[in-house]
């Protein structure tokens, strides 16, 4: 499909501007093809679940969307413009318009809950201590925590504790764009499903676009408005949870209708 551009804002697709696209990307690591001729588009104001086996590569797509694993081919356009083509100022002004959940938070450990949310600000802005600490209490209260958690080290918070200041952290900029790398990995159901429920409300209210990699099914159906499916170094489908399920692919079916994904399509009408 070809896109067209737009007032240098993006691509025009179907579904509407697309934030993120990836062209035929390739990536490797010695003699071994993560990425094989790879597209993905990724729509303004969506959240895109990305998923995929074990070891496919789907963090290492979305370390090379970040410029974080180099490439071997391919294009990735961000907002409309090549990450790779850019001067080092622009390309770190592009840089600040996304955040980042890593997996398992990578929070720095040294640092409090506060000053780990306010490493972005110091990095990038020019701010007051006194502003600072003001935007770090903003956004701790916007995931949720408690105003006593800003002076908690990452050691002294419990797992869906640090999940939630971590995606602090990545708002810290308020960004327009935000990568969850298994943002529920780790939780327990009830804990998993209110932080499901805390991304939706924060995309809702701040207008995100979420690229979000997850082995969890009941976030697919959830709070996903597309599933992206890696396999044999390609998106094999990419839609509507419902198109997913109706694929014949052997790995979607294999994924979306053994023991634990044939109860989530039981629940979704034909």
């Amino acid at each position: 499909m070809t896109f067209s551009e737009r007032d240098g804002s993006g691509a025009i697709g179907p579904h509407g501007d697309v934030t993120i696209s990836v062209r035929d990307l390739v990536v490797g690591f010695g003699d071994k093809l993560v990425m094989k001729g790879l597209d993905l588009d990724v729509y303004r104001g969506e959240v895109l679940g990305f998923v995929g086996g074990s070891g496919q590569g789907k963090s290492v797509l979305t370390r090379a969307i970040l410029g974080l694993v180099p490439t071997r081919g391919g294009s990735i356009r961000i907002f409309g413009k090549n990450r790779d083509s850019l001067p080092p100022a622009e390309r770190r002004a592009l840089e600040q318009r996304w955040g980042v959940l890593f997996q398992n938070g990578a929070l720095f450990s040294g640092l409090t809950v506060k000053q780990n949310i306010q490493m972005p600000m110091r990095e990038t802005r020019d701010l007051s201590p006194r502003l600072m600490d003001e935007l770090a209490m903003l956004k701790i209260e916007l995931v949720g925590l408690k105003p006593d958690a800003a002076d908690k080290f990452p050691s002294e918070l419990s797992g869906g504790m640090v999940k939630r200041a971590a995606l602090a952290r990545a708002l810290a900029l308020d960004p327009e764009l935000v990568f969850l790398d298994e943002p529920t990995s780790g939780l327990d159901p009830i804990g998993a499903a209110e932080f499901d429920e805390l991304i939706a409300t924060l995309q809702k209210t701040l207008g995100l676009t979420v690229f979000m990699v997850t082995h969890d099914l009941d976030s697919l159906y959830s709070i996903c408005d597309r599933v992206a499916a890696l396999a044999e170094g390609k998106v094999i489908a990419a839609g509507p949870l419902e198109t997913l399920l109706q694929s014949d692919h052997p790995w979607l079916k294999a994924y979306f209708h053994g023991v634990r994904g044939g109860r989530l399509a039981a629940t979704i009408p034909d």
